[in-house]
């Protein structure tokens, strides 16, 4: 039987040992139900953020198929953008058409649609993706930096936009901040760019950069797996050159560049287009 005494020295004991905190019979998982402080300004917020929470988990697959589903009046807009290219009987015309086309917004923010350049009837036709702040000055695809090199490109191989080369692009205006293109962009210009091309009806066809080569041969593939390979084009040979500004930011690639310039050449030569 434990005396009075007893008990007061054990007490003491627990103290001199730190353990100066009353505690239950049961113990008390702490870390799991430690909360953090919550201002009383803000206890209201923190008693909604569960639901809010909740909600956003809730509505997350709402919120993606918005995403992915076409914006509104896209689905209108490429069926103007096919019923004008279609209409058009002459390279002009398609420029006047994509001039006056107003599905698209990105003629709003653009200082000037960015159609074309060189030789119309050239034997072979390069195709970029989307004209950036240079080509969006000056009114032609690759112009600026990228586009000094372009020329340097073609003329190693007798190549210049003056005489034998035609130059366009998928998207004929300026994406803002030059980000990339939407999908609902890519698919309204498409149907320009594929009747800018048979109109041109070059020899050959060259994609310049990854993005031309994803949007006209459906390729995943990066350049750097594509390059050196012929593909098809609705019956037009084709191949994928490095994009001049990736040249510019990765001067090692400048060698397989070369590689494929002469294999070009030598295509140009074996169809008669040069």
């Amino acid at each position: 039987m434990e005396t009075q005494a007893n008990l007061a020295a054990l007490l003491q004991f627990y103290a001199d040992a730190g353990a100066d905190e009353a505690i239950g019979d049961a113990p008390v998982n702490r870390v799991q139900s430690r909360r953090p402080h919550v201002p009383e300004k803000n206890a209201a917020r923190a008693a909604v953020l569960p639901i809010m929470r909740a909600e956003k988990t809730e509505s997350a697959p709402a919120a993606q198929a918005a995403e992915s589903a076409p914006v509104a009046g896209a689905i209108e807009a490429m069926k103007e953008a096919e019923t004008l290219a279609a209409g058009a009987e002459t390279i002009e015309a398609l420029k006047a058409a994509a001039q006056n086309f107003n599905g698209l917004a990105l003629k709003r923010t653009a200082t000037q649609i960015v159609f074309a350049d060189g030789n119309a009837k050239a034997g072979i036709m390069l195709v970029g993706d989307a004209p950036g702040t240079d080509e969006d000055r000056a009114g032609i695809p690759f112009a600026g930096a990228s586009g000094q090199l372009l020329d340097k490109m073609l003329g190693a191989i007798g190549l210049s936009r003056a005489e034998n080369v035609y130059i366009a692009t998928i998207l004929n205006w300026r994406t803002p901040g030059n980000r990339a293109p939407t999908q609902e962009e890519i698919a309204i210009s498409l149907p320009f760019i594929r009747r800018h091309i048979a109109l041109v009806n070059p020899g050959l066809i060259v994609p310049v950069g990854g993005a031309a080569a994803k949007i006209l041969l459906g390729k995943k593939e990066p350049v750097s797996r594509l390059r050196g390979k012929w593909f098809d084009y609705n019956g037009t040979p084709a191949t994928v050159l490095f994009h001049p500004e990736y040249l510019l930011q990765s001067p090692q690639q400048k060698k397989p560049a070369w590689e494929d310039l002469q294999m070009i050449r030598a295509k140009l030569k074996e169809l008669d287009l040069l």
